[in-house]
C-alpha cells in the first residue's frame, strides 16, 4: 500500500480541526484532514440549536476554565472574534446577534460547515471521512499514522479530536489514547456544559413546572452567571444552568437567585409595606412566571 505524505496531518474533522487545517494550508503546508465520521463537522451542524452560535464578541481569557489561565490568551489576541466574523461576512453568510454578544446564523449551522470545508479545499487541503486511526508511530523523519484507508506520513501531526461528549455525534477517546501514548498528563474527565438533575423530593416537587423558563443569577464557587434557567422534567436546564455546571462539582453549594440584581428580602419588605393587602401569590406572579409563584 502506498504512503500518503504531507507536511501536516489533522485528526479531527470538527471546528478546530478544519481551522487548523486551512490555515496551515493557507501558510504553504501540504494539509491532509481525516476523520472517522462519514461527513464533517457534525457537532457544529446541532450547534445553537441548528444555527451556530458561531463566537461571542465577549470573550476574554477569563471564560475559559484552564489550570493555566493564561493558556489562551495569546491565541485570543492574534485571532479574535472580529476575524472570524469578517471570514462570515466575506462568504456572505447573515447572523444575528442573539443576547450577550452570542453571534447565530439566520439560516442553517451547515452555511459555516460549508464555508470552513470552501477555505480548506482553497487552501489546498483534502479531507477524507470514514477514514479510522489504528496507529500512531513517530519516527526520526516524523509521524507514522495508520488508517482504514492506508498509511500517511507527515512531518506534523494535529488531534483535534474533541471531546468525549455526544457519541452518537462521533465523539470517541482517541485523542485521550494518543495524549497518553506520547507522555501527556491526562486529567480525570467530568460532565461539563450539561443540565443538572433532580432527585426524590426535589424532583417531585418540581416535575410539573417543566416548561418554565425564567431569568436568574446562579453561583457556585465564586464564579456567577446571569442568564435563563429552564425548567424540566428531570430538573433544571438552560444557558444560566449550563454554564455553571463547568465549575460544580457534586458536594457543592449551587446557588440560585430567581430575582437577580433585586435584595429579595428587601423587594418583600417593599411590597409588604405598600401592598399590604396583596397576597404573597399575587406579587411574586408579577416578577415570576405564575405557576412557579404558585408553588413557592
Amino acid at each position: 500500500m502506498s504512503v500518503i505524505r504531507c507536511d501536516v496531518l489533522v485528526i479531527g474533522a470538527g471546528a478546530a480541526g478544519l481551522m487548523c487545517a486551512m490555515t496551515a494550508g493557507k501558510r504553504g503546508r501540504l494539509v491532509q484532514v481525516i476523520d472517522h465520521a462519514n461527513k464533517v463537522g457534525k457537532k457544529i451542524l446541532m450547534s445553537g440549536g441548528g444555527r451556530c452560535n458561531f463566537t461571542n464578541t465577549g470573550t476574554t481569557a477569563a471564560n475559559f476554565l484552564s489550570a493555566n489561565p493564561h493558556f489562551c490568551k495569546s491565541a485570543l489576541a492574534r485571532y479574535t472574534p472580529y476575524h472570524f466574523i469578517e471570514m462570515v461576512e466575506r462568504h456572505g453568510i447573515a447572523y444575528h446577534e442573539k443576547e450577550l454578544g452570542q453571534l447565530f446564523c439566520d439560516i442553517s449551522s451547515k452555511q459555516i460547515v460549508k464555508m470552513l470545508v470552501d477555505e480548506c479545499l482553497a487552501a489546498g487541503v483534502q479531507i477524507r471521512t470514514d477514514c479510522g486511526v489504528q496507529k500512531v508511530e513517530r519516527g526520526a523523519d516524523g509521524f507514522h499514522v495508520h488508517t482504514t484507508q492506508g498509511h500517511f506520513h507527515a512531518a506534523s501531526l494535529v488531534v483535534a479530536t474533541g471531546g468525549l461528549s455526544i457519541p452518537s455525534m462521533g465523539a470517541t477517546g482517541v485523542g485521550y489514547e494518543l495524549a497518553r501514548q506520547f507522555g501527556h498528563e491526562v486529567l480525570p474527565t467530568r460532565a461539563g456544559l450539561v443540565p443538572l438533575t433532580l432527585s426524590g423530593k426535589h424532583q417531585e416537587r418540581f416535575n410539573d413546572l417543566s416548561g418554565v423558563a425564567l431569568p436568574i443569577e446562579a453561583r457556585c464557587n465564586g464564579t456567577e452567571f446571569r442568564n435563563s434557567m429552564l425548567i424540566t422534567h428531570r430538573g433544571i436546564s438552560g444557558p444560566a444552568i449550563l454554564q455553571i455546571s463547568s465549575y460544580w462539582q457534586p458536594g457543592d453549594e449551587l446557588r440560585l437567585d430567581l430575582l437577580p440584581g433585586q435584595d429579595a428580602l428587601e423587594w418583600l419588605r417593599r411590597m409588604k409595606a405598600e401592598r399590604g393587602a396583596a397576597e404573597l401569590r399575587t406579587v411574586l406572579s408579577e416578577v415570576l412566571p405564575r405557576r412557579l409563584a404558585l408553588r413557592l
